[in-house]
């Protein structure tokens, strides 16, 4: 079968192979035929060493497809089911799980260390325990979340990831108040669901953040107020809050400049809410005195700071009454074969999401 490969950590590019073998199943695994996968950030990320990752490895995490296989013990799922891939399973066991917080749970994450390609030259890992740059794959099946059959498979994707990290980060972590002032620094996909969250919640000004003209437009049909490229955001504070910060910043780049500079933006008593995710050697620096006085929330959000299944579900519902838009976030679609091109629109920022359709 075709998969995208990266062979060694560090590479730009990858190379789609038909050699590619899904490996691992068996008791508890389903096997998936993938029919839609988004290219996250992260994906990006793990390529350039940012997040870690065993190489070489097929890329992406947020996919969808159907069933064509279901292992031994495997109840509630059967070939034909359609479902969204989700890269952070629970357990349901474990002490996170056990309190509730579902999205803290690393049982998922301990599946990053088990190959499930093979090739005739040796083990290929999937990222994030998936891999969704390809034809085929065999995960867990908690990995398999059923989809109603009026989801198409690309907006289904989506849900995966991107939509379920932004909206998440505005419904669950942050929990805005109506008439709450936002500013939201980086607004690709995430960050535009970010906005489309905060809008949700009633928030009266919506300032997006990024350095990309068409992405800053973006931002406007999605919901934002304004939108100003980030050597403007010190204007924007003075002239929406006169001077004193938002009630809500969401650093979706995963920097520790970016998030330094939504610190400095955030008003004494608000809230930081970090979505990007960073590299480990990356370090935000703050003085004691500043965090004490200053009283400022700092809050990571991981895939949305909630409940998985229930952020996919409440998705769905907003999408069906037009409450949220996803088919916007796709702005380019290719074939497995033009993954490198899809990886050149979002390095360069001219697109929200690529589909690739497979």
């Amino acid at each position: 079968m075709r998969a995208a490969v990266l062979h060694e950590i560090g590479q730009d590019k990858l190379e789609v192979l038909d050699d590619v073998e899904a490996v691992g199943f068996g008791p508890g695994k389903v096997r998936i035929r993938i029919r839609a996968t988004g290219l996250c950030h992260s994906d990006l990320s793990a390529m350039n060493g940012v997040l870690p990752q065993p190489a070489p490895f097929v890329p992406g995490h947020e996919g969808a497809g159907e069933i064509t296989e279901v292992g031994e013990g495997v109840s509630g799922l059967k070939p034909g089911d359609r479902v969204v891939i989700c890269w952070l399973p629970s357990c349901g066991a474990c002490p996170a799980c056990k309190r509730g917080q579902t999205e803290l749970c690393l049982a998922g994450f301990m599946n990053a260390g088990t190959p499930n390609f093979a090739r005739p030259t040796g083990d290929v890992f999937g990222f994030a325990g998936t891999g969704t740059f390809t034809e085929e794959v065999v995960v867990d099946a908690g990995c398999a979340v059923p989809i109603p059959d009026d989801v198409p498979y690309d907006i289904a994707a989506l849900i995966g990831c991107g939509v379920t990290t932004g909206l998440g980060a505005a419904l669950n972590t942050a929990d805005l108040a109506a008439g709450s002032s936002v500013a939201v620094i980086g607004c690709g996909g995430v960050g535009v669901s970010v906005i489309q969250g905060a809008r949700l919640k009633g928030a009266a000004e919506i300032v997006a953040v990024d350095p990309v003209p068409s992405r800053r437009e973006a931002a406007l049909r999605f919901g934002a107020t304004r939108a100003v490229a980030p050597d403007e955001l010190a204007d924007a504070k003075q002239s929406v809050t006169a001077g004193e910060g938002f009630d809500h910043v969401f650093e979706v780049v995963g920097r520790s400049a970016t998030a330094r500079t939504a610190y400095e933006t955030t008003r004494r008593g608000g809230t930081l809410v970090v979505v990007g995710a960073g590299a480990m050697d990356d370090f935000l620096q703050l003085n004691m005195f500043e965090l004490f006085f200053d009283e400022k929330r700092i809050l990571p959000s991981l895939y949305g700071g909630g409940d998985v299944l229930r952020s996919y579900e409440r998705t769905i519902a907003l999408w069906r009454a037009g409450r949220v838009d996803l088919e916007g976030l796709i702005t380019h679609r290719v074939p497995l074969a033009g993954i490198n091109e899809a990886l050149d629109q979002m390095r360069t920022g001219t697109a929200l999401r690529t589909c690739i359709e497979i």
